[in-house]
């Protein structure tokens, strides 16, 4: 995609801090750095997001993120752990359309990185539960 600029940094038309690439990925720091090493894991080929996907792209993705994840762990003795994010849509903060994949190294539980999820176990009933699981089951089909 011409105007992508994860298309640019892969063909090499725009600079990055590249860190790994083969033929199914490339891997370089986000301009961010949410902490120190934040990678983004990006496939080659164009994807908007996750839904766009075959299975072959996402097992050929997927299966390089724990080499990926394991060298970014050993690049610096003071990371303690690791959040592995992808955002699928403007709504889930999604900000550039080109799949990527965050790897975002902790250091501390103040490495100025954070997540919530708010607890909303008290707001669904056992049967409203059964129901929404019925509704993502009845949409999996084996094509996916």
């Amino acid at each position: 995609m011409e105007d992508c600029v994860f298309c640019k940094i892969i063909s090499g038309e725009i600079p990055s801090t590249k860190v790994y690439q083969d033929e199914v990925v490339t891997a370089f720091l986000d301009l961010s750095q949410a902490t120190p090493g934040h990678t983004l894991v990006v496939p080659n080929k164009h994807v908007k997001d996750i839904f766009a996907y075959d299975t072959d792209l996402a097992a050929a993705v997927f299966s390089r993120i724990p080499k990926i994840a394991r060298a970014v762990r050993a690049s610096n003795k003071d990371i303690k752990g690791l959040n592995i994010l992808n955002n699928n849509g403007k709504v889930a903060y999604q900000s550039v359309f080109h799949s990527h994949i965050h790897l975002v190294p902790r250091y501390t539980d103040n490495d100025g990185f954070s997540m919530s999820f708010t607890d909303n176990s008290d707001k669904h009933s056992a049967e409203e539960l059964n129901q929404i699981a019925a509704n993502i089951s009845n949409n999996i089909t084996e094509s996916d």
